[in-house]
């Protein structure tokens, strides 16, 4: 579900509302204006959500999921404000909810962020500040005086800032409890060669279903060229070639902006892996927000590959392009390539049945480092952290860590710590060239 800028839920209008006896057979069968929950049906119209229209991109959907990770403080007879269609009789739950880690965790962490105020701090907005500055220098002196090898360097790093830090904090609805302060930054990822939307389809659906190989876009993005899920030995997906994976990582990470800019999906906003997972997002919001997206990359087009030719040589524009765009998708990629991605990993947590959503989480995601990774990444290196409260500010976790880590201690749930960016990275290594030889990486335990 959207983010949500407030402990509530929203206050029901019974004006368009539906008669609640309605029975859908699956959640295939929901209108453009419902959601399911727990197998309740729910309409999106006659009610003001907190947080936002942009939970309509959900519409359509089961978010069971979705709603208790997007809102983690909320009380359970919250949901029961939403004005009630019907029910669902078949749906799919992989997860539980409700463990005694959940409630201690939660409840710790509450204790050292109050839940009303997770948003971002006067330190992230300085830096957001800082970044945006930045970003907008090196746009202006690129398109006025054309780029240069140097201008390409830092303006790649500017673009990548804002995908890290603005961009991600602002779509996870973390940044402010404004709504609307929230939805501009995210058409920051319009501004570095993404689609707002789509990152919105592609990225939640990964938080809710995180190393689910079924259901997780990032664990097949890269599929057949790059493996990042250990495959059976005789998986079609295999190739000889994946056997030296390790040493083509960093070339196939570097492609990430260009094959940002060509993908189909920029045509139709709609993201594929998300869609192939079970998600809906072919509905009446998207739909009518597709000319934003259109008209914000049209702008950034014309500015990165079009401004340039005005100034340079043909041959040179082009290398300049194709190195910013290098720089621009290693420090963006990198990061989030760490992630999910190393030893002792649970590659898939639902393989044996229905596992505790929270414990997942910790359990395949990993966190390196300090604050200063902290202010480089948007908080990125907290990766724990972030999937466990992912509407909480980036600016937040340092503060949270050594609470979450304690608990997580306390219930024996997997906290994976690298000390430095260096180890994370060697771990990194070894699982994806131990993915390429079909090698069983280290027991998770």
């Amino acid at each position: 579900m959207a983010p949500n800028a407030t402990a509530g839920v929203g206050t029901a209008d019974t004006k368009d509302i539906l008669s609640t006896d309605q029975v859908f057979a699956s959640e295939r069968d929901l209108g453009d204006d419902h959601v399911a929950i727990d197998g309740v049906v729910y309409s999106l119209n006659g009610w003001k959500h907190p947080g936002g229209d942009q939970i309509r991109l959900f519409g359509g959907n089961d978010v069971s999921v979705q709603y208790r990770m997007i809102h983690p403080f909320h009380a359970g007879n919250m949901v029961a404000k939403m004005p009630k269609v019907g029910t669902v009789s078949d749906y799919r739950m992989d997860y539980t909810f409700g463990s005694d880690f959940e409630v201690e965790l939660k409840a710790a962490v509450a204790k050292v962020v109050k839940p009303s105020e997770r948003f971002a701090t006067p330190g992230f907005w300085f830096r957001l500040v800082c970044y945006i500055s930045l970003y907008l220098a090196c746009l202006v002196t690129y398109v006025t005086h054309g780029s240069s090898w140097a201008l390409c360097t830092v303006f790649g790093v500017a673009q990548a800032f804002i995908g890290l830090n603005v961009q991600h904090d602002g779509n996870h609805g973390a940044i402010s409890p404004n709504p609307a302060l929230n939805e501009l930054f995210g058409f920051g990822a319009d501004m570095i060669g993404g689609a707002k939307y789509l990152w919105l389809q592609q990225h939640w659906t990964h938080h809710a279903f995180t190393n689910d190989v079924t259901r997780d876009p990032d664990s097949s993005s890269a599929d057949p060229f790059f493996l990042f899920h250990n495959y059976p030995k005789d998986s079609p997906l295999r190739q000889t070639f994946h056997a030296f994976q390790a040493m083509y990582m960093f070339p196939v990470l570097s492609l990430y902006w260009i094959s940002s800019i060509f993908h189909e999906e920029m045509l139709s906003v709609e993201q594929v892996a998300a869609k192939k997972a079970g998600m809906r997002f072919d509905n009446k919001y998207l739909k009518e927000n597709k000319p934003w997206t259109y008209l914000v990359r049209g702008f950034y087009l014309s500015c990165i590959v079009g401004t340039p030719f005005f100034h340079n040589s043909p041959l040179l524009c082009l290398a300049h392009i194709w190195y910013m765009s290098t720089v621009e998708s290693l420090a963006l990629a990198i990061p989030f390539a760490l992630s999910h991605n190393f030893e002792v990993s649970d590659r898939y947590p639902v393989a044996k049945g229905k596992v505790d959503w929270y414990k997942s989480q910790a359990e395949t995601s990993c966190t390196y480092g300090g604050k200063i990774a902290g202010y480089l990444t948007g908080g990125l290196n907290f990766q724990i952290e972030h999937h466990l409260f992912p509407r909480m500010s980036s600016a937040w976790y340092p503060y949270i860590q050594p609470t979450v880590m304690a608990v997580c201690k306390k219930h024996g749930v997997r906290y994976a710590y690298f000390p430095t960016f260096g180890q994370n990275m060697k771990s990194t290594l070894s699982y994806v060239s131990n993915v390429g030889n079909n090698v069983e990486t280290k027991k998770v335990k």
